[in-house]
């Protein structure tokens, strides 16, 4: 289906688009707060408690930080080493995909998997804004990797390597990780109807390397929580870190307990879907329904070519993740290794099929989709954010002809599909990457307030804030958290730096506060865009702005 100079061509590609996201503007607000929680880590030295803002974080385990803080010791406080440990979970995920796809099919679905893998949408925007996510995804994939591969041989290793990856996984997330990973086990283990092997004493030490595993988490959860009953969390006080993580987390997440709702609409990942998956959403949508319609007209036995694992994973995930209250879209994330080990495996078979009008149907719809991205691209660098510079406009012209004329080669129709929709997701993420995502941070203040400061050699910590406001970008670039105190505190501290907003600075005036520099840059929550925004021309409709202003003593 693809040759392996062809797979490593695409590879290569795929990881230079990622490491032209390295070196982008770090997002508000969670990949932005969680770099500041893992810098707050190093600059204390403290491993142990961790901390949103002035607040005691009690929602995620620490894992995704402590990675964070290793690759800040190794690199230094940047955004490039913060996402550092995120890709090299999403390489771990592609690896762990070709190695499933390998296992339950061939190595030809397993290489196809690892593509389709790291060019879904969903998973190129992860590795920019990174959030627990990524090391989630990866550890999962592996996790389910290693787990089937001690069904299909009984290996110790690999059920050890998989306790591992679990425990990994759990540490990064909570109780989601194990959710993710034992349906599609159980799911596998029902229909190869190899219940025996829970029984084996291989999974009792398993779950001693599972616990050995986690046991950090635990200890720093029971250091923090425990044996501090008199702290209050979220409204209540003698909150257990060990029984939140063991058993509250996810309960919390379903009943939107804790984290507040912000969606009852049990259809938000199927409609998400459509999205996260591209550029292979239509492929994915018909793997799906082709594999059900396998299983129910086999009525479910045992048939050479099926394998359950995928199909029966992403169904009962899907259920029960709709029916949370709290929903966002980089949930759908950890199901990304299992809709691409089926996808690869409906495209063998789309070419091992002999109706060759139904392959010319699916190569139509691919060129549709590069079409959308073709379209999509000349509208983000000729409209929404035109290119400042001449050689920009050669290079974009340049890329855009040598993908159409490489997309246009007359090749086998499976080699063809697979260029098609790679390509899909290379051009428009590389757009992305190199020119949307640096156009748009430029409406992220906080950044670039913290440009200005850096440029101005203003003193970090002569900065303070009035309100609660998250600031996270600011603190992040400051290497600095700004501190919060009260209007009425301000003119004991002295000549000072005042970070704000309009009504911020409006309050300072009716105090009866005045300033003799003022700093000011455009602002807008850029992680959720609107067309009035992506049009320049009713943009400043929808701007605020952030102001830094220093106080006349």
């Amino acid at each position: 289906m693809i040759s392996n100079t062809r797979y490593w061509f695409f590879l290569i590609l795929i990881i230079l688009v990622y490491l032209a996201g390295m070196f982008v503007t770090l997002f508000e607000y969670d990949s932005a707060q969680f770099a500041v929680m893992a810098m707050r880590m190093v600059q204390e030295n403290d491993f142990i408690n961790l901390f949103k803002g002035t607040e005691e974080y009690l929602d995620k385990p620490h894992m995704h930080y402590w990675l964070a803080a290793i690759s800040y010791k190794i690199f230094g406080l940047h955004d490039w080493a913060y996402r550092i440990p995120g890709i090299l979970a999403t390489l771990l995920g592609a690896f762990s995909c070709y190695g499933l796809g390998k296992l339950l099919y061939n190595k030809e679905v397993g290489k196809v998997a690892s593509l389709i893998f790291m060019t879904a949408q969903t998973i190129m925007l992860s590795n920019i804004d990174v959030r627990t996510d990524a090391v989630l995804t990866g550890f999962t994939a592996f996790a389910i990797w290693q787990i089937a591969t001690y069904i299909e041989r009984n290996s110790l290793k690999n059920l050890l390597l998989g306790a591992f990856g679990a425990g990994i996984a759990f540490s990064t997330k909570g109780q989601i990780a194990i959710l993710v990973i034992g349906l599609p086990i159980l799911c596998h283990l029902g229909y190869s109807k190899k219940w025996k092997l829970l029984f084996s004493w291989k999974v009792l030490v398993a779950l001693v390397v599972f616990g050995l595993t986690i046991s950090p988490i635990l200890y720093a959860y029971y250091l923090q929580f425990d044996l501090h009953p008199e702290k209050v969390i979220r409204g209540k006080d003698h909150r257990s870190g060990i029984l939140f993580i063991l058993w509250e987390q996810s309960f919390e997440r379903l009943s939107g307990e804790g984290v507040g709702k912000n969606s009852s609409d049990y259809f938000f990942f199927f409609h998400t879907f459509l999205w996260v998956f591209l550029p292979w959403t239509i492929l994915g949508l018909a793997a799906y329904w082709t594999r059900i319609k396998a299983f129910f007209n086999t009525k479910f036995r045992r048939s050479s070519g099926l394998e359950f694992l995928t199909i029966g994973g992403i169904t009962i995930i899907f259920i029960i993740i709709s029916f949370a209250q709290f929903k966002l879209p980089h949930y759908l994330n950890i199901t990304i290794p299992l809709f691409a080990v089926l996808t690869a495996s409906f495209i063998q078979e789309l070419f091992n099929d002999p109706k060759v009008k139904k392959r010319k149907v699916f190569l139509g719809l691919q060129y549709f989709i590069l079409g959308l991205v073709g379209i999509s691209s000349i509208l983000i660098c000729f409209f929404v954010f035109k290119f400042s510079n001449w050689y920009a406009y050669i290079l974009f012209v340049s890329a855009f002809l040598l993908t159409g004329l490489i997309c246009l080669r007359k090749q086998e129709y499976d080699i063809r599909l697979l260029t098609i929709t790679l390509f899909s997701s290379l051009f428009l993420n590389a757009v992305m990457n190199l020119h949307f995502y640096p156009s748009l941070l430029k409406y992220q203040a906080g950044s670039t307030i913290a440009g200005i400061v850096a440029e101005k050699n203003i003193p970090v910590d002569q900065i303070y804030k009035i309100s609660p406001r998250s600031s996270w970008a600011m603190d992040f670039y400051n290497q600095h958290p700004i501190k919060i105190t009260e209007t009425s505190n301000l003119s004991d501290i002295g000549a000072i730096w005042v970070y704000g907003t309009d009504d911020d600075l409006q309050k300072l005036k009716e105090s009866g506060y005045a300033w003799d520099e003022h700093y000011s840059a455009e602002q807008f929550r850029i992680t959720r865009l609107q067309p009035k925004f992506l049009n320049p021309s009713t943009r400043e409709q929808v701007l605020n702005h952030m102001h830094l202003i220093h106080l006349k003593e």
